[in-house]
């Protein structure tokens, strides 16, 4: 199991746990992730934060900037909406796991600098893009 937290975050990604083999969480709420919705929510906060830096050159220090972004989940119907607000410096992320007519949900924010924490974290969780496609 590998665990990562820090101040108003938290990372835990146990293979062995299904078919919630993730956890996620921020201040106050936390959310089991099956293998499919982890890798979304890697793989769209990693595009948000591209997305963030080849702007914010381009802001000036009073502006400020919301970036959003919807997947398609791998296997299972359902969506991932994710944004990223701020300013050329700070920004926080949200996220709305939606799932199929009857599929749990959730939804999670991370205020800043945990945002930042939590994306460089997921960065560098290379096991999320290992674990089962069934997960």
């Amino acid at each position: 199991m590998q665990v990562q937290e820090g101040e108003g975050w938290r990372l835990a990604v146990d293979p062995s746990r299904r078919p919630f083999p993730v956890l996620i969480g921020g201040g106050g709420w936390a959310a089991e992730l099956s293998a499919a919705e982890a890798r979304a929510l890697r793989r769209g906060i990693g595009l948000l934060v591209d997305q963030h830096r080849a702007l914010a050159e381009t802001l000036m220090a009073e502006e400020a900037i919301e970036l959003e972004l919807e997947l398609e989940l791998e296997l299972n119907p359902g969506a991932l909406w994710l944004a990223l607000e701020g300013d050329h410096r700070h920004w926080s992320l949200r996220f709305v796991l939606t799932g199929d007519a009857g599929a749990r949900g959730c939804e999670g924010a991370w205020a800043t600098p945990a945002s930042e924490a939590v994306a460089a974290a997921l960065e560098l969780a290379s096991a999320i893009d290992h674990l089962a496609p069934h997960s």
